[in-house]
């Protein structure tokens, strides 16, 4: 199920973003027996995008849960985000 989670994530990211640079991590195992995940996923996500140019973090934020809405409550229960545009970056 972890590689289907981080297909999901990535698939919808890609489409929403065209990322210059995407990565996407699975911190599941470091919450094993976490009861309130009630079996989704924890994920690091970093991404770098010219649609994050002139937002705030805040904003930016909100573009990337809006474009994983549909997964959010069902397949990941913690998300961190490091999102950036391809001027803020070296990677």
């Amino acid at each position: 199920m972890t590689a289907e989670r981080v297909n999901m994530i990535r698939e919808r990211l890609e489409k929403t973003f065209s990322p210059q640079h995407l990565h996407i991590e699975d911190e599941s195992h470091k919450h094993v027996g976490h009861a309130s995940a009630g079996g989704a996923g924890h994920f690091d996500v970093e991404i770098v995008a010219d649609a994050f140019a002139g937002k705030s973090l805040i904003q930016r934020h909100r573009l990337v849960y809006d474009a994983l809405d549909d997964i959010m409550h069902s397949e990941i229960h913690a998300l961190s985000i490091k999102a950036s545009t391809p001027t803020e970056t070296t990677t």
